[in-house]
């Protein structure tokens, strides 16, 4: 999401930019300006509703506080941010070292393109495994989330098309899953994924670069995007991802992938349409719903900035976040064949799981209302634009 923020600066030509640094949430466009900025807000929330903020700190992060809020953010910025930080980052450190040396004398994989240790075996997997997945439970734990609720699944199900469910044999029911198949509210999403089961994700290249984060995530084995290569035996990230979903499928000792079929982060409330890349190797998938409940501060990564957002987070004294694991869904052979349909078969099994609205608009929609929200388009140009 941070990315998505950063392309907003990058292209101001959308309209013109505000004549001080300001930067108010609305700009008033009639004689009334309290009568009309309400009025816009209220039109704007219900136009871009899964991307609004209704926590005390208001859109953007930016809303006036209360005194007593002032108070506690005023007392956990000189207390609580400081331990947290430098906790966070011990865990972190401790983390890379144990990769480092799980690592130390082996060459990565570099098949597709890629680069990651997710494949190798024995002792150096077992180690990184399992320190992964209890490191990042103590970090959520330092980040404040000292309880997390989570309900699992019962038995596997079939796709709500699936008539051959009789016919499927007890080898094919073993192979269990390819993908876990998430919403996604925020980047707190990938850290409870990893203590919970360590699968790998799709990441930028960049992220393969950065100091001590580089090596953890060559070690989760990510799919790294590479926009730049486009070169004909280069099979894409969606063909990469096909084969880590299909060979985790037929492979319990590999990888798991995790996906977030929705393409970006909204408020928790509502579930975007899906992309079809999970759905795209016929395997059966493992549906999660998280939530973050939330008293002052909404965990959700919605439309906010990245560091104002990890501050506030880190400034709450207690988080929460609530996970729900629908049981395995098989496809049936009219889903296999049509992702489209697979795709959307799930995703409104976990609305309806999850108790989420269905919404019909996606990244761009959400560009605009930051865009919107931050003063580099007028209102009458957002209000009036036609529905796709």
């Amino acid at each position: 999401m941070e990315s998505e923020l950063k392309e907003l600066n990058a292209h101001p030509q959308a309209a013109p930019q505000p004549e001080s640094d300001a930067r108010p949430l609305l700009k008033p466009e009639s004689e009334n300006p309290a009568s009309s900025q309400s009025t816009s807000i209220e039109e704007l929330d219900k136009k871009y509703a899964p991307y609004v903020r209704y926590d005390v700190y208001g859109p953007m992060g930016r809303g006036e506080l209360p005194w007593v809020e002032k108070f506690l953010l005023g007392f956990a910025l000189m207390s609580l941010l400081p331990v947290r930080v430098a906790a966070g980052t011990a865990i972190l450190v401790v983390y890379y070292v144990i990769c480092r040396f799980c690592t130390a004398f082996l060459a990565p994989n570099t098949e597709d393109e890629q680069e990651d240790y997710a494949h190798m075996g024995g002792w150096r997997r077992a180690v990184i495994l399992r320190s992964g997945r209890f490191l990042s439970r103590v970090l959520l734990f330092v980040f404040g989330f000292y309880w997390i609720s989570d309900k699992s699944g019962g038995r596997e199900v079939d796709g709500e098309l699936n008539t051959e469910s009789a016919d499927r044999n007890e080898s094919e029911a073993l192979e269990g899953y390819g993908a876990i198949v998430s919403n996604h509210i925020s980047y707190l999403d990938i850290l409870y994924h990893m203590s919970s089961s360590f699968p790998s994700f799709v990441a930028k290249r960049s992220v393969a670069k950065l100091p001590l984060i580089g090596l953890v995530s060559k070690c989760l084995g990510c799919v790294y995007v590479q926009r730049e290569l486009k070169s004909s035996d280069f099979k894409g990230v969606s063909g990469v991802i096909t084969e880590r979903v299909q060979e985790a499928h037929q492979n319990k000792f590999a990888p798991k992938m995790l996906l977030f079929p929705e393409g970006t982060t909204t408020n928790g409330d509502y579930l975007l349409p899906f992309k079809t890349g999970a759905f795209l190797a016929k395997a059966p998938v493992v549906p999660v719903i998280l939530r973050y409940p939330y008293q002052r501060f909404s965990p959700a990564w919605d439309s906010i900035s990245g560091m104002r957002h990890v501050i506030l987070l880190l400034c709450q004294f207690v988080n929460y976040i609530e996970v729900k694991k629908l049981p395995v869904y098989h496809p049936s052979e009219q889903e296999k064949e049509d992702p489209k349909l697979y795709a959307e078969n799930v995703r409104q099994l976990m609305a309806h799981e999850g108790n989420l609205v269905l919404s019909d608009i996606g990244l761009a929609e959400k560009r605009v209302y930051h865009a919107a929200l931050n003063g580099n388009i007028s209102m009458p140009t957002v209000l009036h634009q036609k529905d796709d």
